[in-house]
């Protein structure tokens, strides 16, 4: 069992939430761990919080097994292809699964979210706005659900771009059924990621938690489309938070979908109207 393994079985253990992934990160960097694996059970338990440590004690053991035999893809936190960018959030995750080109990875990125009520009028703005920023060697970050992160995701691939999905499921299971062809083809022409292992079927608390990876992964953040109080401005946030731009394109004062983005402009978002503008984000922060 090497380094790897070991914190995929973390990751595979019930019960180690985002507070013991921080732990275990910052015990590795410190070199405060052994390097004889699998690291004891009593090690595993300081690490986690006291209320799961039911949780830990029955499913740690069988974790290590599974972690010993794992076939499908991933990374970790400390290996090299893991981003650099996402490895600067606060919760960065752990282990990401991945399906595809790690490539992608190594591009300047623009993450793009929005309503998953589209209008016509979001797909005019990506048709005006994307192909020039995806012919700059761009890759596209978007979490694959229906409306704006669907339309970007299908414009990338149709302007033989990068595109790069976040989804909120295991690589394996796509979230609406519909999306499965999709999906397939972002993992054919640029890359699927997931910190939830293969199987995992969709539940209500992953796509939030999924928002901060399509921010953390991006250089900025643009928003097409958003109603107030949607999961769009959550990633907004997220951005926001780790000092990235967040983008915002306007729209008619009489749209309930241009409400989110109108208020991230108030409160500061940089306002979107040509391809010139997203460049102008992505390059600098990319430089920095």
């Amino acid at each position: 069992m090497n380094l790897n393994q070991q914190l995929l079985a973390i990751h595979l253990t019930a019960g180690m939430g985002a507070k013991a992934a921080r732990a275990v990160v910052t015990a590795v960097t410190a070199v405060q761990v052994p390097t004889i694996y699998p690291w004891p059970l009593d090690l595993i338990l300081s690490f986690g919080d006291q209320r799961s440590h039911h949780l830990i004690r029955r499913t740690y053991s069988s974790a290590v097994e599974r972690a010993q035999q794992w076939s499908t893809p991933y990374m970790t936190y400390f290996d090299a292809c893991y981003p650099g960018r996402l490895r600067e959030i606060y919760d960065a995750p752990l282990v990401l699964f991945y399906q595809g080109h790690l490539e992608a990875l190594r591009l300047p990125s623009l993450s793009v979210v929005g309503t998953r009520a589209a209008t016509p009028y979001g797909l005019a703005v990506l048709r005006s706005l994307l192909p020039d920023v995806v012919r700059q060697d761009v890759a596209i970050v978007s979490g694959l659900a229906k409306g704006i992160d669907v339309m970007a995701h299908q414009m990338t691939l149709a302007q033989r771009g990068v595109p790069i999905a976040v989804i909120g499921t295991g690589i394996d299971v796509a979230y609406p059924k519909a999306h499965h062809h999709l999906q397939t083809q972002i993992g054919e022409q640029g890359l699927v990621l997931s910190e939830y292992p293969p199987g995992t079927g969709p539940q209500k608390s992953h796509f939030p938690a999924r928002n901060r990876i399509i921010a953390g992964l991006s250089s900025a953040t643009l928003v097409v489309e958003a109603k107030q109080q949607s999961g769009s401005l959550i990633t907004a946030n997220f951005a926001l938070q780790e000092n990235r731009d967040v983008l915002a394109v306007p729209g008619t004062i009489f749209s309930a979908t241009a409400q989110g983005t109108h208020e991230l402009i108030q409160l500061g978002a940089k306002l979107v109207a040509k391809p010139t503008d997203i460049l102008e984000s992505v390059q600098n922060l990319d430089t920095i």
